[in-house]
């Protein structure tokens, strides 16, 4: 059965799409007859040039652009871009993102900077530029990559749970702002999906990664695509300002205790 063609005629981004969910998003909206610009950074231009090479050999239509999220000016040539090579801005997903990880007291203070620019800033500008073309060329739908980090506290990843924190806001407020100009701005809030990130990490991790999920199993990078895909078509043409969790059921459960996360006093007495 082929997939269903929601997008013909239309065009639109994708950032951090040189892997991951970000490739995974730009192969389907590609597949459901939408021209994708490819975002990422300068140095992942191989894994950018490999998604529109993916596209293209499917049939699609694709173009890699280089961009750095937390640069203005970098943000608002990506979204020139898009109008320049396909003539419109239909649909958007602000996915590029990085990590920090340590406990809160030991993160570097150039960590927290580096993801709240790329995380929440990188959001909000891919935001700016793309409300301001849709605003005035009839609307559109965008689609923010929170996390289930943005909806509970997860442990050693401060700086990360805070941006998507507020990707989840920023989505809230901008969905209700341009509710009545014909854009929808919602989000996804990943779990454990099996991206490059996670089959990178030791088992240990991994498997403390499972361990809250109903579906002990990672998701896929195409499952959380499909998500995406979903609520910028127009069979979601009524839901704008909410946050899809994508997490095998993470959030309808308690999570597991692990000590390591929560150490106490008599574990560091023993040290």
């Amino acid at each position: 059965m082929s997939e269903p063609r929601w997008f013909d005629g239309r065009a639109g981004l994708v950032t951090g799409a040189a892997s991951g969910i970000g490739r995974a998003s730009a192969l389907a909206f590609a597949a459901a007859g939408g021209a994708v610009v490819v975002g990422d950074l300068e140095r992942s231009r191989a894994g950018g040039e490999e998604t529109v090479r993916l596209i293209s050999e499917a049939g699609g239509e694709a173009v890699f652009v280089p961009v750095d999220v937390s640069e203005a000016d970098q943000v608002e040539h990506l979204v020139d871009a898009t109008v320049a090579n396909f003539g419109r801005l239909d649909f958007a997903h602000n996915n590029a993102g990085t990590v920090a990880e340590g406990f809160t007291a030991e993160v570097e203070e150039g960590a927290w900077d580096r993801v709240f620019d790329v995380n929440i800033k990188g959001v909000w500008l891919c935001m700016k530029y793309e409300l301001r073309h849709m605003k005035e060329h009839g609307g559109g739908a965008i689609v923010n990559t929170a996390s289930v980090s943005g909806l509970i506290g997860t442990a050693l990843t401060s700086p990360y749970v805070s941006t998507k924190h507020a990707v989840v806001g920023l989505t809230k407020v901008a969905a209700g702002e341009y509710a009545n100009l014909g854009i929808r701005i919602n989000a996804v809030a990943p779990g454990a999906i099996w991206t490059p990130l996670m089959q990178s990490a030791p088992e240990p991790i991994q498997e403390m990664m499972l361990a809250p999920q109903p579906l002990h199993r990672f998701g896929t990078a195409e499952e959380v695509a499909e998500a995406v895909i979903w609520l910028s078509s127009s069979k979601a043409s009524f839901v704008t300002g909410v946050t899809l969790p994508v997490d095998g059921g993470l959030l309808a459960t308690p999570g597991s205790y692990n000590p390591l996360l929560s150490p106490s006093l008599d574990d560091d007495a023993s040290n």
